[in-house]
């Protein structure tokens, strides 16, 4: 005779042990997914919840050398981390918050309390100091926002130069070109002889026309040239590294320079040309000589 009661008893204690393996299943899932939300999802930063980086901040920057270039980095939600710089080309920690870990004093770290903005300072810069930097915020893992930055040396050219000739009662047309600025130059300063170019000066006939751009060109027009005109003409951009030219006046004579003998205008191939071609001529002229005599 089976004893239904008990079987019953010993079904329902089974189905009990069955009840409490599941809900520590259950507890143990609850806790670790608990654990996986502090430890990962809470660590990892999302917008609204956590520090993230405004990307409307330029991340394309361009800085003159010598001059002071500042690469900013704007962050929003930072809590109680912190913002640090890192130099990619060597994986170099420049400043950590408001303090800089570099001995390189041409660096430093700017933030004002309570702004978002955490600016990496330059001063001098060199071409050297070209390449890509990161903005870091100290979360687990780490993110980071890239910034790169390009130092160039503006170029400053007088066309036609280094001695230009111009025939009196002329036209002196001088155009500089101002290359490679990352901005127009605000100004650009003309010099006759290391002195200011007076546009109101008795002279008169003197005017300049500049133009700004990716290429800033300035040209300056000196009418009906007289021989107090000679002499050094400097294009000083504000920017940017001055550029000279030298004009001569012709008084209906070849350029000066023809004065001093064929050896200051003729080296290299030009001057084996000429030898050739002197040859040649003296040859053909003795040919006709001697012929002229035969006959």
């Amino acid at each position: 005779i089976i004893d239904i009661s008990q079987t019953r008893r010993q079904e329902d204690l089974n189905d009990d042990d069955d009840d409490g393996s599941v809900r520590s299943n259950k507890c143990e899932l609850a806790g670790g997914s608990r654990k996986f939300r502090t430890e990962f999802l809470q660590e990892w930063p999302t917008p609204g919840t956590g520090p993230y980086f405004d990307t409307s901040v330029p991340s394309n920057i361009t800085g003159l050398v010598g001059k002071t270039v500042l690469l900013n980095c704007k962050v929003k939600n930072l809590g109680n981390r912190t913002v640090s710089w890192v130099r990619h080309r060597d994986i170099h920690l420049l400043t950590v918050g408001r303090y800089t870990y570099t001995s390189d004093q041409r660096f430093e770290a700017m933030h004002s309390p309570h702004t978002e903005e955490w600016t990496l300072r330059i001063r001098y810069a060199q071409r050297k100091d070209s390449g890509i930097y990161e903005c870091q915020i100290s979360t687990t893992p780490p993110i980071g926002h890239f910034v790169y930055l390009t130092i160039v040396e503006p170029v400053t050219e007088i066309n036609g130069g280094p001695d230009l000739f111009i025939n009196k009662g002329s036209t002196i047309n001088l155009t500089c070109i101002v290359k490679y600025s990352p901005e127009p130059p605000p100004a650009v300063v003309w010099k006759h002889n290391r002195d200011d170019i007076n546009f109101d000066s008795p002279r008169g006939g003197i005017s300049l026309v500049t133009e700004k751009g990716i290429l800033t060109t300035s040209r300056l027009l000196v009418q009906k040239a007289i021989a107090s005109d000679s002499g050094q003409y400097t294009c000083e951009p504000s920017n940017a590294n001055p550029a000279s030219v030298r004009v001569h006046i012709l008084n209906g004579e070849h350029p000066a320079a023809m004065h001093h003998g064929i050896s200051t205008i003729l080296s290299g191939p030009s001057l084996v040309a000429f030898v050739l071609s002197t040859i040649l001529l003296f040859y053909h002229h003795s040919i006709r000589w001697k012929d002229f005599r035969l006959s």
